[in-house]
């Protein structure tokens, strides 16, 4: 029963604090991500929701076989919802003030050979064929092409380039190559892949296809990475490819973009 009861007050103070996170311009992914973690920390404790002290946060963070990076992430999470426990008057103090600090693991670039953007680029379904585009020659994420609208076109003297609605409500604009502008006015005004959410298909859809399409073991995010490598490759400007994604930090960018084999071959050579 008192399981229960706690169950029940987790739900009301996740309320408040997804209500919190909006309120804050948090993206629907990350409050969804955050919700998820807590509902985990819940069952697994059966704390109530402002029970939890320092030593029942490190208990639950060391008991588990997660990757460094899962473990960072989870302990965001906490920090997030126990920062804002304290400072709505919950809890007398921050119980995750003193948890130890967990060093996600550096990912690796992981693009798409051409073999697979070619298999991708034949599936049956034009709209999919349409979607392995966006990602292999413009980046986008998922969540980016299933957002596509035929107003976001923009045409200026050098051509035609395309609003992305990007994460977190964040807005770039990317040039475009000669043939996607054409691509995306032939199929209607509107919402390019139309769907019932909000108009358009939801991301985790858009996801699904394009890896359905792509063979086995790459995704609409390998994709992203073939475009980053790719567009570093042709200028080694490493900036210029944080706009085209919509990076906040050169390190992230830094991670999906390849170094290409011929600028360690001259590195070595200059220092022979």
């Amino acid at each position: 029963m008192t399981h229960q009861l706690n169950l029940d007050l987790w739900l009301i103070a996740l309320n408040h604090y997804a209500a919190w996170l909006h309120a804050g311009h948090r993206s629907p992914k990350t409050i969804g991500l955050r919700t998820v973690h807590l509902r985990a920390f819940a069952r697994a404790t059966g704390l109530g929701p402002f029970e939890a002290d320092l030593d029942a946060l490190v208990a639950y963070l060391g008991s588990k076989t997660w990757s460094a990076t899962t473990r960072h992430s989870i302990r965001s999470s906490l920090r997030s919802f126990y920062s804002w426990a304290f400072a709505a008057g919950h809890m007398p103090s921050d119980p995750t003030g003193l948890l130890p600090t967990i060093t996600p693991t550096r990912g690796r670039p992981r693009p798409a050979p051409e073999s697979a953007v070619q298999v991708g680029r034949g599936a049956v379904d034009p709209r999919v064929r349409l979607m392995i585009e966006l990602g292999a020659t413009v980046g986008m994420r998922a969540g980016e092409i299933a957002q596509v609208h035929t107003d976001d076109l923009r045409q200026d003297l050098y051509g035609w380039s395309l609003v992305i609605h990007g994460k977190g409500g964040k807005i770039r604009l990317v040039p475009l190559n000669d043939r996607l502008p054409i691509l995306l006015r032939n199929m209607g005004e509107g919402y390019v892949f139309p769907g019932r959410i909000d108009g358009h298909l939801s991301a985790s859809y858009v996801s699904k296809i394009m890896s359905a399409a792509l063979p086995e073991g790459y995704t609409a995010h390998t994709l992203r990475h073939r475009f980053a490598s790719v567009a570093y490759r042709a200028e080694r400007d490493i900036r210029a490819v944080q706009e085209l994604l919509g990076h906040a930090s050169v390190a992230t960018t830094q991670i999906y973009t390849e170094v290409p084999d011929d600028a360690l071959r001259r590195a070595v050579a200059a220092a022979a």
